[in-house]
């Protein structure tokens, strides 16, 4: 894999291929990383998992394995802060990471996916993880969160709705990570489904329990 230099984001959340990422860019060094990315084609940086350590200051331990952003909308106010709306599109590995004066950059190479296996088992455990999802997303509903939006269309390519599902799914930052990180569709199909099953065993505990919509929901 050859590498190209982009600049980094750093954050304590993980950016997914496919989800949209709004930020308000207001710390000295991100501003000028904006400024640069004004006359870039396509107009991209990489979003990576602070591992330890804080998204203000520098200084933190970063993730190899992140995603990039491209840039949809971005607007500069008056005080120089920007107000950007972006894109996770594809995983990239870190290659080498440079000097951050003045921001974050690093060398880093897009690292697709193996291909999808294409069996018919493979495909009816999609299916099966599909239900599933929904039927976490409904007990969440129960327990307050938000519903599916009624106008959302599943992806019909395989791996573009894993991405999906774990997108809908409520997930900790270090089980994204995982996902994030794992080149194997199948596997991070199996990954999912764990996780999914895990979550619905939570919500119906709290129901069972009593720990119903809060009041007026």
């Amino acid at each position: 894999m050859s590498g190209r230099e982009v600049p980094v984001f750093p954050l304590g959340s993980v950016l997914l291929p496919g989800q949209l990422l709004p930020l308000h860019v207001f710390e000295p060094r991100y501003r000028v990383m904006m400024f640069d990315l004004r006359d870039a084609d396509p107009a991209e940086f990489a979003v990576v998992l602070i591992e330890r350590g804080h998204e203000v200051g520098g200084g933190e331990v970063r993730s190899d394995v992140g995603c990039l952003a491209r840039v949809l909308e971005s607007e500069e106010l008056a005080d120089g802060r920007h107000l950007v709306v972006s894109v996770g599109t594809d995983r990239v590995r870190v290659q080498q990471w440079l000097d951050d004066d003045p921001y974050p950059r690093a060398l880093v190479a897009v690292d697709p996916d193996e291909p999808w296996p294409d069996a018919a088992d493979d495909l009816g455990r999609l299916q099966e993880l599909t239900a599933g999802a929904r039927r976490l997303g409904a007990l969440a509903a129960e327990l307050g969160a938000p519903p599916w939006p009624p106008e959302l269309r599943l992806d019909d390519d395989p791996a573009g709705r894993l991405w999906q599902l774990a997108l809908l799914t409520p997930l900790g930052t270090l089980d994204r990570q995982r996902l994030l990180a794992n080149r194997s569709p199948a596997a991070r199909m199996e990954a999912l489904s764990a996780m999914v099953q895990e979550q619905q065993e939570l919500l119906e505990a709290r129901l069972r329990w009593g720990d119903g919509p809060p009041p007026g929901a």
